[in-house]
């Protein structure tokens, strides 16, 4: 790493770093955390990326290698902005949905055919938002390629059920389609507007949005190269890209200082800086297992909390706290016990699509927990057990 970047990992560090002791890192854990990234990058499983770990007012941040390797090295920097792919999931439709049901306009409860009618085709009348939102709809996985946004929401709403619903979970991003749907129909702003008015701007996460503006075109990491040119500033995901770089489930760039800000929304329970964007309950109710106890796997509203999505829980962090992860390689995990939240932002798809962060994820996430000195991960009460155990008869 550069000297001038290390310079200035120690300076944030410092002048963020409580002056207590006991809530401070261990900086040999976050020197194996720049290691380990660093091992990712000379492997060539991501060009470069933004960790950023935050416990209380003592943060470690840092940028290592690369946003861009084609057409020319750019150097990562602390506000790179990325494309966060299904982190989009979360931070943008996840909470639009939150927002409208503690406003009273949208009840999670019902049936999906409440706000798209269309969406009764094949026999899915009784598929509720709720399930959309645990990904036990029924749905598979994905639509075949669309030519629009329109055409996108037509397909999914004339899908056939694979699944009955509240019986499976199977990862959907018609799931997200169509609650992005669902967003604009009842507040009657498109994702991309309500997402803006409602949690990016309140936030102050000024650089986060879809479709990026053209002034941030410098600092956005480039992903893959696709029919011979190199996509940056828009979206990786084919479906979003078709569907005009505005969907429910991917289609978001962003940065790690904004992300942390989002984060710490979360971790102070719907309030930042004076902003009340989610009641304290609101969170909870969002964040807290939300699937059946039959369904393998545990979901919150939007959230993935156990299931085999959760690698950036690592070998530490219990369970019960939460995050979500993106294809192009963002990690972001939440610990409400200990209050603490991680953010690996990258972009591992550049440039040719072969990266992999998926063992990075856990790694960094366990010494991540291992940093933090003062706190027992072994005793955390409040914390689930396994769900094997959970659900095991004696």
């Amino acid at each position: 790493m550069r000297e001038g970047c290390r310079l200035f990992l120690i300076f944030v560090f410092l002048l963020l770093a409580v002056p207590s002791a006991s809530l401070a890192f261990d900086g040999e854990k976050l020197r194996a955390i720049e290691a380990a990234i660093e091992e990712a990058i000379a492997d060539k499983k991501t060009p470069g990326g933004v960790f950023w770990l935050e416990r209380g007012d003592a943060a470690f941040q840092v940028a290592i290698g690369n946003r861009a390797l084609e057409p020319e090295e750019e150097a990562a920097t602390i506000d790179t902005v990325y494309d966060v792919a299904s982190l989009t999931k979360v931070i943008a439709t996840t909470t639009a949905i939150a927002i409208l049901h503690e406003r009273g306009t949208l009840d999670l409860d019902a049936p999906v055919v409440t706000y798209i009618p269309e969406f009764a085709a094949n026999g899915k009348e009784t598929v509720t938002i709720q399930q959309l939102l645990t990904h036990t709809s029924g749905l598979r996985p994905g639509i075949s390629l669309p030519s629009s946004y329109e055409n996108a929401v037509e397909r999914a709403c004339a899908e056939a059920l694979q699944n009955e619903p509240g019986k499976r979970f199977v990862y959907s991003d018609i799931n997200f389609i169509l609650l992005g749907e669902i967003v604009a129909r009842v507040s009657g702003d498109s994702l991309d507007v309500f997402s803006k008015n409602e949690i990016f701007e309140p936030l102050r996460m000024n650089d986060t949005r879809f479709l990026p503006d053209a002034d941030q075109l410098s600092r956005i990491a480039p992903t893959q190269r696709t029919g011979g040119k190199m996509l940056r500033g828009v979206v990786h995901d084919p479906t979003a890209r078709a569907m005009g770089g505005i969907a429910g489930h991917a289609g978001l760039f962003s940065t790690a200082p904004d992300l942390a800000r989002f984060a710490r929304m979360l971790l102070n329970k719907g309030e930042l800086d004076g902003v009340h964007l989610l009641k304290p309950e609101t969170i909870a109710f969002f964040t807290t297992v939300q699937t059946p106890e039959t369904v393998q796997g545990r979901r919150g509203f939007g959230w993935d909390i156990e299931t085999s999505y959760s690698s950036p829980r690592g070998e530490l962090f219990p369970i019960g706290s939460y995050g979500h992860t993106g294809w192009t390689g963002p990690s972001f995990w939440v610990d409400p016990f200990s209050e603490t939240f991680w953010i690996f932002v990258n972009n591992r798809v550049h440039p040719d699509g072969k990266g992999n962060v998926v063992p990075l994820r856990r790694v960094i996430a366990t010494l991540a927990a291992e940093s933090i000195t003062d706190y027992d991960f072994a005793n955390v009460p409040g914390a689930l057990l396994p769900q094997e155990e959970e659900n095991r008869v004696d």
